[in-house]
């Protein structure tokens, strides 16, 4: 099995969808599309180029991040490995889809403004683990800025 790693910036165009595999493991699925735009020097403006579209699947710790966070619409950066599906529709024509599994999902921040909401953090089980410390929250806002 081949491994390619890639980044896609782009644009949700479905809304994720939340299912169980027959072996009980979550997935949460999406379709992204992501636009080549290039400034045309002689015209003075920008011209869109070829889209390039995707499914992307979550699985474990992605599931619920991505169920709580995206929709349709939202400016997105998926990173993970690229696979082609084939499959026979019901009609019996043959086709392929470029899928991600996915393995990081986040807002393209060039495009929107995300405010984090940070999990509970574990305190260490030895004297050898380092613990980070909760900032409260009035600290979080002034870095934040």
């Amino acid at each position: 099995m081949y491994e390619t790693h890639t980044a896609v910036v782009g644009t949700v165009i479905t809304n994720p969808v939340k299912r169980s595999t027959t072996a009980g493991e979550e997935v949460i699925s999406f379709r992204m599309a992501s636009n080549a735009r290039r400034f045309d020097q002689a015209t003075g403006e920008w011209t869109d180029g070829g889209t390039l579209y995707l499914s992307v699947n979550c699985w474990r710790r992605l599931v619920d991040g991505v169920a709580a966070s995206l929709m349709k619409g939202d400016p997105i950066v998926a990173y993970g490995q690229l696979r082609t599906a084939e499959y026979t529709t019901k009609e019996g024509v043959e086709r392929s889809d470029l899928e991600m599994r996915a393995s990081a999902v986040g807002p393209d921040l060039a495009r929107c403004v995300a405010k984090l909401e940070r999990g509970q953090r574990v305190p260490a089980q030895n004297q050898d683990e380092v613990v980070e410390e909760e900032r409260p929250e009035e600290e979080l806002e002034a870095v934040a800025g």
